[in-house]
Order: structure tokens, then sequence, then C-alpha cells
């Protein structure tokens, strides 16, 4: 089952570091990496910076776009009012059949802030309770997922992570 998840992390090379711990998981065999992008935003940042390492060349052009407009247009819409509301309406329209939903956006602007760092995942056959182990101890949060709610319970628990 393919898998759209977003990590955030609490200080801005986090994700950096989670990534490469997925990588190791990888090649260990415990998960597939369709595709993966990661955000770093430094505190003294004006804006966080995207870095889109195309895992698969089949799927990275398509996915390449869609961390384009996430770390891109997520981040660059005005902070005030109605505009917000609009803006993320819009973006939610070009991530529309990707499983990603408004709500998903709003969180991921709300929670990804100066000082922090996410890792944006698409991942094929995962061993999640192996994977947990890796991932164990680090400070992480889901923010978002497409799994249902068993599942995404399943990842929670077997993260470590709320």
């Amino acid at each position: 089952m393919t898998t759209f998840t977003v990590w955030k992390f609490d200080e801005p090379e986090g994700a950096t570091r989670a990534e490469g711990t997925l990588k190791d998981a990888s090649r260990d065999g415990l998960v597939t990496i369709v595709d993966h992008a990661v955000i770093t935003w430094p505190p003294d940042a004006d804006e966080p910076t995207l870095h889109h390492k195309h895992d698969g060349p089949k799927h990275g052009a398509g996915w390449g776009a869609l961390w384009g407009v996430l770390g891109g247009a997520l981040f660059a819409i005005p902070v005030v009012g109605a505009v917000v509301g609009a803006s993320l309406g819009a973006l939610a329209k070009v991530t529309e059949g990707t499983g990603i939903t408004k709500s998903d956006l709003e969180r991921i602007r709300t929670e990804v802030t100066p000082g922090t760092s996410a890792l944006f995942l698409v991942t094929d056959d995962a061993d999640l309770d192996r994977l947990g182990e890796r991932f164990r101890g680090r400070d992480s949060r889901l923010i978002t997922t497409n799994l249902t709610p068993a599942e995404r319970s399943t990842l929670l628990e077997t993260f470590g992570s709320e």
C-alpha cells in the first residue's frame, strides 16, 4: 500500500537526520521509498528550504512538482484573514487526488514554523514495527497521513510519536 506521511521535527536538522535513518531502512528492505522531500527552516530564516531527492525515476517528476507546490506555495501564502482560506483552497484544488486535503495543508502550514523541519514521505510496503524501532526516541510528530484511523493508530504506537 502506498502511504503519504508528513513528520514534523522540533529542530531544523531533525528531518535531515531522520532522512538518513529512512534511507538505511530502505537499503535493509524495511520500506520502499517512492519519493520524499525534506523541509528545513532555520530559526532566523524568512522561509523554509525544500530539499527533494528524486527517489524514483518513474514517479520523481510528478512528486517533485507536488513537493514544489507544497514547499513553495504553501509557505508563501499570506497569513491574514480570508486570503489564507482562499489561498489554501486553491492549493487544495491543486493537490486534489493525492490524498492531501485542505485541513492537511492548514496543519502543515501552522506546524512547520521557523526552527523546525519536516519529512514528507511517499512509501510502499513498510514493515512499521521494524522501521519504528529505528525511529523511536526521535523528537517527531506525525502531522498528516492518508492511512485509515486504525493504520494511523498503529503507526503512532509503533513510532512512539503523537
